[in-house]
């Protein structure tokens, strides 16, 4: 079941687990970063970045993950322009959402992600880690970003 945007900026978050281990994804086409979570504590951390170069080599890896960290829960960002409008990835961010949904049987839960991203950088600025340095973490900083909001929301 996914969150439903209601007037173009607010996320509508179905129920959901008390409980449980929660992984969150940052979309993207080259580069999917991950990031598990708890609900009990409330907690986000990066875990991995998924790269691959076709669609069954990256599910191939977050299969294996999905095994491995047994979530309840699946939150995927969904991005937007900064007015609440959709933006070009939110498509494929749905779609995503889906396939998790269809092929893996996990409650997936989509988030607004607006500016994770920019904010990921920053926080990777200030521990230190700049430029080209930032690119292999990046992505699940991002996604980490991406599931402390839902956590944070409930």
């Amino acid at each position: 079941m996914f969150g439903i945007m209601a007037d173009n900026a607010t996320l509508i978050r179905p129920s959901h687990p008390m409980r449980g281990t929660v992984l969150g994804f940052d979309f993207g086409i080259k580069r999917i970063g991950v990031a598990v979570g708890d609900l009990e504590l409330g907690l986000a951390h990066p875990l991995t970045t998924v790269v691959g170069e076709s669609n069954d080599q990256r599910f191939g890896v977050i299969g294996a993950l999905l095994r491995e960290w047994q979530p309840t829960l699946v939150v995927v960002g969904l991005p937007a322009h900064a007015d609440g409008e959709e933006h070009e990835m939110s498509a494929r961010c749905r779609r995503f959402a889906h396939q998790m949904e269809g092929r893996f049987g996990l409650k997936t839960v989509l988030v607004d992600e607006r500016h994770s991203s920019t904010a990921a950088s920053e926080d990777l600025n200030e521990a230190g880690v700049r430029g080209r340095k930032q690119k292999a973490v990046l992505d699940q900083v991002a996604a980490q970003r991406i599931l402390q909001s839902y956590l944070d929301g409930l």
